[in-house]
């Protein structure tokens, strides 16, 4: 059981929560204005994200041993996610999702655009 002094503690400590996120963010060393470059043209932000993105198409999707069927539920297959940090594609398995009447289900699936590959998530419909 918690002490009433432990409870008072506990109390003030979340209200003082938010004003300890302000007090973090005042200590930040100030950025310079703009895209975040210091003024260089074509250092931005913008850059660094796009060599963050698919630089070739994904793999071909795995074959996965689809479980029995169940009543009220939809399978939704495996695909491909891109890992930023491991700048590679990582597999993510399918999985069973509520079925919605009269719904369709679009699978994900990644699409070519202008040069970069899009990855366009799944979903009902």
């Amino acid at each position: 059981m918690i002490g009433r002094r432990s409870l008072l503690h506990l109390i003030a400590a979340c209200a003082l929560l938010p004003f300890a996120a302000t007090l973090d963010a005042a200590a930040q060393p100030a950025r310079p204005p703009g895209d975040g470059s210091g003024g260089r043209p074509g250092s931005g932000n913008r850059n660094r994200e796009r060599r963050r993105r698919p630089n070739r198409r994904p793999p071909a999707a795995r074959r996965e041993r689809r479980p029995p069927p169940r009543s009220g539920w939809f399978w939704v297959p495996g695909y491909w996610m891109w890992d930023e940090w491991r700048w590679d594609y990582v597999w993510v398995p399918g999985r069973w999702v509520r079925a919605r009447p009269g719904g369709r289900w679009r699978g994900a699936r990644w699409m070519l655009r202008g040069g970069d590959w899009v990855f366009m998530a799944g979903g009902w419909y």
